[in-house]
């Protein structure tokens, strides 16, 4: 415990700030107090910690209101911290949630040193992340319109049998579709409309992140990450936006944590009992690592693509990168043959190549200015 601190929990809402103080070690808030989030309520804020005698910690909890209290507090030279709220101690036996009761436990563990605190991006940074995560929100809405389209379509008895969907074909077949409805065919209309509209929305986005994958802050990391199969260009930069400087894990196991691709555990006495992976952390991440683990299904070599990002990479990227296409495919291949269903076998694939990718990050010099939460 140390004295001479004052200890400062705040829960941070759109509405309002609600504020607790807590003296050094003593037992119970020295000042509890609420402020509204504008200017006034910032200079009022500001004006109090920096009249306080003795060091001034404050912290709050990550949620929707974003970062700018944090950065408002730094600029002034005022400590601000900002805490994991999934990871954040929570008593069984509580029933009763007040924004007063949460300041006062937040200022409480902060000074226990029980918080979980995370790394806050940079504006820019941040910036970045959004357009990335905009870009997702955009493919979202484009898969529902499309299966939009799908059912209604299979509702009124049509079914396409020739090929795949959702290329020039099966568009020329949706086109020739009259349903005998006008209030049926106007849904059609619109919903080709919106899928039509997501896709450009969907073009612009991918352009602005290729261009800004090849800034020099981003390019190298980019470029080294996509040696490994199944990461391209927008997987690179997902990676990047959203975990920011691998070399802030000091594991590889602690990486695969953070994404939650380490199985679950209940142990107890003698009796040890797993389970499935925690799914806790960056589900963005931990779903890309999925998806790019199904390239290790087929064949131990990279194909031509993955060649040419290789081409002028480093020796040490290089070798990385072979060996993560040893390995995976083997480890794929042991687990099927064991009986293993094949989605669980790319879980464990994908826990594994998120290790490849710690391996690569920590061959890198990263922007410092790029830094980002996890």
């Amino acid at each position: 415990m140390r004295n001479g601190i004052n200890w400062i929990g705040i829960d941070d809402s759109a509405d309002k700030w609600t504020i607790a103080q807590y003296s050094g070690g003593q037992p119970a808030p020295t000042r509890e107090f609420e402020l509204v989030p504008s200017e006034s309520g910032y200079r009022k804020l500001i004006g109090w910690l920096k009249q306080l005698d003795g060091e001034v910690w404050v912290v709050y909890e990550a949620g929707p209101c974003g970062y700018e209290l944090y950065r408002k507090l730094q600029q002034k030279k005022i400590r601000c911290e900002v805490a994991a709220p999934s990871l954040t101690p929570r008593r069984p036996g509580e029933r009763v949630k007040t924004n007063r009761r949460d300041a006062a436990k937040l200022a409480k563990l902060y000074r226990a040193g029980e918080l979980t605190l995370i790394v806050v991006p940079d504006a820019a940074h941040e910036a970045l992340r959004d357009l990335v995560r905009a870009r997702r929100a955009v493919q979202r809405d484009l898969l529902r319109a499309r299966q939009q389209l799908n059912h209604l379509l299979l509702r009124h008895g049509h079914r396409y049998r020739d090929g795949r969907h959702w290329n020039q074909r099966h568009w020329q077949w949706i086109a020739s579709i009259e349903l005998p409805h006008a209030d049926a065919q106007s849904v059609i209309v619109e919903t080709r409309l919106m899928i039509e509209q997501r896709i450009e929305q969907l073009r612009r986005y991918d352009g602005l992140i290729e261009e800004a994958a090849g800034r020099p802050q981003y390019a190298p990391y980019v470029r080294a990450l996509t040696a490994l199969r199944g990461i391209d260009t927008l997987t690179a930069v997902s990676i990047l936006t959203e975990l920011g400087d691998l070399r802030r894990f000091t594991t590889a196991p602690q990486m695969m944590a953070a994404v939650g691709l380490v199985p679950s555990e209940y142990s107890t006495g003698d009796q040890v009992r797993r389970f499935g992976i925690t799914k806790t952390g960056n589900t963005h991440v931990r779903r890309l690592a999925i998806e790019a683990a199904w390239h290790y299904q087929r064949g131990a070599s990279a194909g031509i693509t993955v060649q040419r990002r290789r081409r002028d990479q480093s020796p040490v990227i290089i070798d990385i990168a072979r060996r993560c296409d040893a390995r995976l495919n083997r480890r794929f291949h042991r687990l099927t043959s064991r009986g293993k269903p094949s989605n669980i076998a790319i879980v464990a694939v994908a826990r594994e190549l998120i290790g490849f990718v710690w391996a690569i990050g920590q061959q890198l010099e990263f922007n410092r200015e790029t830094k980002s939460s996890s």
